[in-house]
């Protein structure tokens, strides 16, 4: 049935005045002193506003009853981005200890949606709202004094002190724009209107759509690493490509446009969607925009209120929808419509001539420059097109890949590197929210297709198919050595070591339960693998996300890539797979988690069996974990700890060893160490074994270790 379109309002002269966020700074010049008081203030600026975002929730219920089932409750993001700063300079060492552990630990991880039903909450114990804001006021003073203190040399850099500070404003940047989709989100009952946060009231009649060419031409992208301002790793490196002519729609797609699409029965017709679109709809039981709703006449969900449906505002959809409205105008027009590309959308913006935002008001819906929601799609003009940049997000058909000469930071290992999957579409432009470094043209933003930010669309012409970047073989240094390590050859004879220490612990398991295990320092995961052919339920957690990554590859995929140094630059292609490994059936049984040895979250607990393979001379409070570790083993339950016992101050600090000193004029070895830590809660099964293991670094270079391995029996309570 075709819906009545109700009548449009009056436009307004102006826009409303917006919330007044400073600009991401400039990182190479000016003095110590003035620049030290900018970031101070950007930090503040940042902060506070954020914790303003949540005056929107109307009551401490809405804190903890989720916006949605597949994402934390906004209690989670209230503390998150406090915790980041810690945790940032915390493993930068530029803070001695934790300002608080346990929020530290239960505010770390957000949720990427890896399925549509894959976040458990029943672990969670979650602080009051007074308790997370009396937690953000300790972070802010502490950052403050952090910056009013530390030695501070221009230009700031990634090897900066100073960089993981701006790191953890522009993250809480990101998290401005997520959590006011989480509001906007929520049940109308638990958000209410604030001043600060009131949207755009300017409407009118929405235009007609057209196309104009955009010629032909090449782009070169990609930040070099002295660049000025700030930037996430996926936007260093160099990408040049050319870029046939196209045509780009002169607005982006209004809710007028789209309306046309639902009324024709769109989200019925299989034939637009793609499988993994026709997945998403029928799993979210979708007729129509997600913040679209239904009363006598059509209506706009806004961040805390509803208001008569704003025709000529841009739609806000996700990548399925927008690339299913793309296939109806195929088969509407006869012409090649779709989105653009990465690419592409960079000549748009080329030929429209978009700079980026200065300090004056931005000449686009951006910033929150002008209000708190979108706004008419006539309302910024570029050249011949309107909101090339700004208003809300576009979706392109490029999933985010790496560019040329990309590294990651090692402070944030995990920031883009989970998202080469195939799985995460760039997202350009920036929405009426993004703000600091979101709204620069070289942020690369991306997000699971079926994902919902303040994002729409335009789409383009073109006789050309979407150019697709390679696919993806991992190629970090360090990453594709433990691939290797994990799932490759064996050599000079050495077998497998993490299967080694998996057989010898499903050796000692003999007779015993094997409902539950926890493979912590999983790496790669292969151990956890091995285990899972005769345990229940096995989980690998590890503090870094990259190895993480590749564990989860393996598990939904069934294979990984990497590229193996041979000499210099030249390397090998590698694929490995369960199935070669006899392993293929053991993948439903394991689960990889991101987690800090040191500070567990208190779930993983009620093991069979805890192995720790090479983890204890790795970690920075090896004491704290030797000595917690029997609460989260069963009676009669296995600890086994592999280690080379290779002490470094790098990674633990000498007070924290556990042996490897002179103690009382006599040598305290490790294994002593352990003995003196773990004996009131353990016995020791068995003497010492060592294990070989052997890490390949080029065709022509290995390492050869032992790791003494103990195996250490839980005692009854």
């Amino acid at each position: 049935m075709t819906m009545p379109i109700p009548e449009v309002q009056s436009p307004s002269r102006a826009l409303k005045p917006g919330v007044g966020l400073l600009r991401t700074p400039d990182l190479s010049v000016g003095s110590v002193e003035d620049k030290r008081a900018e970031i101070a203030s950007y930090f503040t600026n940042t902060f506070d506003t954020y914790t303003r975002l949540f005056d929107c929730l109307a009551g401490d219920s809405g804190y903890f009853q989720k916006s949605i089932p597949l994402r934390h409750p906004l209690i989670f993001y209230l503390g998150h981005t406090a915790t980041f700063f810690v945790n940032k300079l915390v493993l930068a060492k530029l803070l001695p200890e934790r300002i608080d552990p346990h929020m530290e630990s239960i505010f770390a991880v957000g949720v990427d949606e890896m399925s549509w039903d894959d976040l458990d909450e029943d672990h969670y114990d979650w602080p009051t709202v007074a308790e997370v804001l009396d937690y953000r006021a300790k972070v802010r003073a502490t950052v403050l004094d952090l910056i009013e203190t530390l030695p501070l040399s221009l230009p700031i850099n990634w090897e900066n002190p100073w960089w993981p500070i701006v790191m953890g404003v522009e993250h809480e940047r990101i998290h401005l724009e997520t959590s006011s989709v989480l509001i906007r989100q929520h049940d109308l009952s638990k958000v209410r209107p604030q001043p600060e946060w009131a949207p755009i009231r300017e409407t009118g009649e929405a235009p007609e759509n057209e196309l104009f060419t955009v010629p032909a031409g090449t782009v070169s992208i990609g930040k070099s690493y002295d660049d000025a301002f700030y930037g996430w790793d996926n936007e260093y490196g160099e990408h040049e490509a050319q870029v046939d002519e196209f045509r780009a729609s002169q607005y982006l797609v209004s809710n007028q446009e789209f309306l046309e699409f639902v009324e024709a029965g769109g989200y019925q017709e299989d034939r637009f969607w793609s499988e993994e679109g026709c997945a998403w709809r029928q799993f979210a039981m979708a007729k129509h925009p997600t913040f679209w709703r239904w009363q006598n006449g059509w209506h706009l969900r806004l961040m805390t209120e509803e208001v008569e449906m704003p025709w000529d505002w841009p739609v806000e959809v996700n990548y399925h929808e927008a690339k299913a409205f793309c296939e109806w105008k195929r088969e509407q027009t006869g012409q090649p419509i779709r989105l653009p590309t990465e690419d592409e959308w960079y000549r748009l913006c080329a030929e429209a001539g978009i700079e980026e935002v200065g300090h004056d008001p931005a000449k686009a819906n951006l910033h929150l420059d002008h209000g708190a929601s979108s706004c008419p799609v006539t309302r910024f003009r570029h050249g011949q097109w309107f909101d090339v940049v700004g208003n809300v997000w576009q979706w392109t058909e490029t999933p985010t890949y790496p560019f040329d000469n990309f590294k990651v930071h090692p402070l944030y290992d995990d920031f883009t590197t989970p998202t080469f999957d195939g799985q995460h579409n760039l997202i350009k432009g920036g929405s009426w929210i993004s703000c600091g470094n979101e709204a620069r043209m070289s942020a690369r933003y991306a997000f699971r297709r079926h994902f919902f930010q303040h994002a729409g669309f335009r789409y383009i012409a073109s006789e050309n198919e979407a150019v697709q970047p390679n696919a993806y073989y991992e190629s970090d240094r360090l990453l594709t050595e433990y691939a290797e390590f994990h799932f490759g050859d064996t050599w000079f004879g050495v077998e497998n070591f993490p299967k080694a220490l998996a057989d010898l612990a499903l050796d000692a398991m003999t007779g015993k339960p094997t409902g539950k295990a926890l493979d912590l320092g999983c790496a790669c995961g292969r151990s956890s693998f091995e285990l899972a052919r005769r345990f229940d339920e096995v989980e690998g957690v590890d503090f870094s996300a990259n190895f993480i990554r590749l564990g989860v590859e393996m598990a939904e995929q069934g294979s990984i890539r990497y590229a193996l140094a041979e000499e210099g630059e030249l390397v090998s292609y590698h694929t490995r797979t369960l199935k070669e490994l006899g392993l293929e059936e053991c993948s439903d049984r394991v689960s990889f988690y991101q987690g800090d040895a040191c500070n567990l979250k208190p779930q993983y607990s009620g093991y069979d069996l805890v192995l720790a393979a090479n983890l204890i001379d790795r970690l920075y409070r090896p004491r704290r974990f030797l000595d917690s570790i029997h609460e989260r083993i069963n009676d009669g339950g296995l600890l086994v700890i592999a280690s080379p016992y290779t002490w470094l101050e790098e990674h633990t600090p000498k007070e924290e060893w556990i042996g490897g000193f002179k103690k009382d004029g006599e040598n305290h070895t490790t294994l002593d160490g352990l003995k003196e830590h773990l004996s009131q809660h353990f016995r020791l099964v068995s003497e010492p074994k060592k294990v070989p293991f052997v890490i390949r670094e080029t065709q022509h270079k290995f390492q050869h270790t032992l790791s003494e391995v103990t195996i250490w029996e839980r005692l009854p309570r």
